[in-house]
């Protein structure tokens, strides 16, 4: 069966940077599942992966404009330190901040001091060409559950 729209699809994968060092990826786990023509991952690793079947391997370089997106320097923000009480602060470390709207943003700790910290709000890998190594696992029919919720139950 190959992958299209409303098919789930299963894969194995590893984001390797231009030395080979693997970034991120499920080797040794489960493989990921997604919803395919639901834009539940990256777009071009999910064009990449349109008509493959199971046991297909292949690799893929996906461009910022179809993997997350160029750097926005506007999402580079300084806030007060006393916004982070009582944590301990690490440049590279994940936190939920609120914006100006009072909605919740994941950012980035970039540089902070006693009365100052730099946060990005840009995905890790904006900006970044990505390179897949993919290896297709399962390929079945969404169930309606699954194209009622537009993406893959975990459950």
């Amino acid at each position: 069966m190959k992958i299209t729209q409303d098919k789930v699809a299963s894969f194995h994968y590893a984001l390797i940077d231009r030395k080979k060092k693997v970034l991120d990826g499920s080797r040794g786990g489960d493989p990921l599942p997604y919803l395919h023509g639901h834009k539940n991952i990256v777009p071009g690793l999910e064009k990449a992966l349109e008509g493959r079947e199971a046991g297909d391997k292949f690799t893929v370089t996906v461009m910022p404009s179809e993997g997350y997106g160029e750097r926005d320097e506007e999402l580079v923000s300084i806030v007060d330190r006393s916004a982070f009480q009582g944590m301990e602060l690490k440049v590279g470390m994940h936190c939920q901040v609120e914006d100006e709207n009072g909605e919740q943003q994941l950012v980035t700790v970039v540089e902070f001091n006693d009365e100052e910290v730099a946060v990005d709000g840009n995905h890790p890998y904006a900006g970044k060409a990505l390179t897949f190594d993919v290896e297709v696992v399962d390929v079945r029919d969404a169930t309606e559950e699954e194209l009622s919720a537009g993406r893959v139950s975990l459950g």
